[in-house]
């Protein structure tokens, strides 16, 4: 066998006593590399370091997994986002595989940011329902359960026969911005601009939670990744304006939001996303003057050459935390969602 060789570790994380290589449903934690940065930010917040996984290629590019470590009888976690390149989603089966080979009693598949969603229903004849084919690939594989947050769309919750916790990601957003507005909140002037019908619910429980009035934006999409926008419910002149939606891809929906805000007279406007794709000139939109901060989690991990100077990345390692705690103590995932409804 030819080709790269990757281990991935944690970093820096706190080790605890040593646990027994065998046992039913000892807990370990492995990362796949599409965001080992906060795999070992998960395990550092749960104090237990990441599982040994050598993740290589053969010379033709091919992928091949093999865990260091025994998986008899364990409870085992699996942390990979499955934003492009595809070969995340391969590796990530072959993980899951892998595990199930190796006799692991629960593999529960930790998917910060599921790729593929927004294809869930068909819309047009002759066209695949992707959010359904990437689900039955993980299952088929040997995945116990599968946690994720804030899906493109809730019904892909029913789409597998195996459990689907779909976190919030307003829980890790929400402290970030009551803090940036706690200020402007004083003068009652900041109101939730909903950049599109598809968004409405989401930004109506933000708007709600952080006492702001809402607006909407009535847009029509003309063809793949563009829209233009028809109308606007809602006052925004002299108003600190917050949009916010699930995803940012080529950011044409949350730019066009951002210039109406503007020409309608808002002071401020600034973006909230769970997951930052940035894909085409997406980070051209982001840093124009009309938006004055972008938040994001780090479900998807941003590479250096796309930060700027707006950006503000918050982690979502500690709720991740949290859940595969419940999860491993077998207590209740849905308490997390009391904390923002």
């Amino acid at each position: 066998m030819a080709g790269h060789l990757v281990l991935v570790q944690a970093v820096g994380v706190r080790v605890p006593a040593p646990q027994q290589n065998m046992g039913k449903y000892v807990k370990k934690i492995f990362s796949g590399t599409s965001n080992p940065s906060l795999a070992a930010s998960i395990a550092n917040e749960m104090g237990a370091p990441l599982g040994n996984i050598i993740l290589s290629r053969f010379s033709d590019g091919e992928i091949m997994v093999k865990y260091e470590e025994n998986l008899r009888g364990n409870d085992i976690y699996i942390i990979q986002s499955t934003n492009p390149p595809a070969e995340n989603i391969v590796e990530l089966a072959l993980m899951i595989d892998a595990a199930k080979r190796a006799s692991a009693e629960r593999i529960n598949v930790l998917i910060p940011y599921f790729g593929y969603s927004r294809q869930d229903r068909k819309v047009i004849p002759r066209v695949p329902i992707s959010a359904k084919v990437m689900m039955d690939i993980f299952t088929k594989a040997g995945a116990d359960r599968i946690v994720t947050m804030d899906l493109h769309s809730t019904q892909i919750q029913g789409f597998p026969k195996i459990p689907v916790d779909n976190i919030y990601g307003s829980l890790v957003m929400m402290p970030e911005l009551e803090s940036h507005f706690k200020e402007k909140m004083k003068s009652g002037n900041c109101t939730l601009l909903s950049p599109d019908m598809g968004s409405s619910k989401l930004s109506q429980s933000y708007a709600k939670r952080l006492g702001m009035s809402f607006a909407l934006i009535d847009k029509r999409r003309s063809a793949h990744n563009q829209s233009e926008v028809v109308t606007v419910v809602g006052e925004l002149k002299d108003k600190h304006v917050l949009i916010v939606d699930d995803m940012i891809d080529t950011a044409g929906t949350i730019f066009n939001a951002a210039c109406v805000a503007k020409e309608k007279g808002a002071l401020s406007v600034v973006v909230a996303a769970t997951h930052g794709i940035f894909s085409g000139d997406s980070i051209e939109k982001l840093s124009n003057d009309v938006i004055d901060q972008v938040f994001i989690s780090d479900t998807i991990e941003i590479p250096e050459e796309s930060h700027f100077e707006k950006l503000r990345i918050i982690s979502s390692a500690k709720i991740f935390a949290e859940t595969i705690n419940r999860i491993h103590k077998g207590e209740s995932v849905s308490k997390l969602f009391r904390k923002v409804t």
